[in-house]
């Protein structure tokens, strides 16, 4: 649970705190997996291990088979794993020419409750007052990759914009 309060023209989400008169846009971002990519994937796992694990198989006569299907078993757990996972919702904040992903849910309902009610609180910054639970919120990494190479990776607890490393 991360919690979001807006108090004195302030935003707190969590322990990251962002005046609210320096917010210039407000807006949601949706994280889907990769569907095409994710069965590509398994595809080529499956394949390549099918003729690995079909030479092993051909070796060994007692436990080839066993390790040609427990490994196969592994990577299909795999694709079903990656299939299950629900999209994620983020809201965003851009405050000085700075995006900041200020926190992230699996509920659709909890960003855009949030987003309206930031929104709603830019027009009175001062009076503005709310306490929000973000019962759903996402923790983990988020890894940024700009084309073809890594080019980082953020620490981040679900909230605020994390620190680089």
């Amino acid at each position: 649970m991360v919690q979001v309060k807006i108090n004195e023209g302030m935003l707190w989400v969590g322990g990251e705190a962002y005046p609210l008169r320096n917010i210039s846009h407000v807006g949601q971002r949706v994280l889907t997996v990769d569907l095409g990519k994710t069965w590509k994937e398994f595809f080529t796992h499956s394949l390549a291990w099918l003729v690995v694990g079909g030479i092993i198989a051909l070796i060994f006569d007692t436990v080839g088979p066993i390790i040609l299907v427990v490994v196969e078993g592994l990577i299909i757990w795999g694709l079903v794993g990656d299939l299950r996972k629900p999209p994620l919702y983020g809201l965003v904040l851009n405050t000085s020419g700075t995006q900041f992903d200020a926190v992230w849910s699996t509920r659709e309902s909890e960003i855009d409750h949030l987003l309206i009610e930031v929104t709603t609180a830019l027009g009175r910054p001062e009076t503005a007052q709310i306490v929000f639970n973000v019962d759903h919120a996402v923790h983990g990494d988020v890894i940024n990759q700009y084309g073809n190479h890594n080019r980082g990776k953020i620490q981040h607890g679900g909230s605020g914009s994390g620190g680089g490393r």
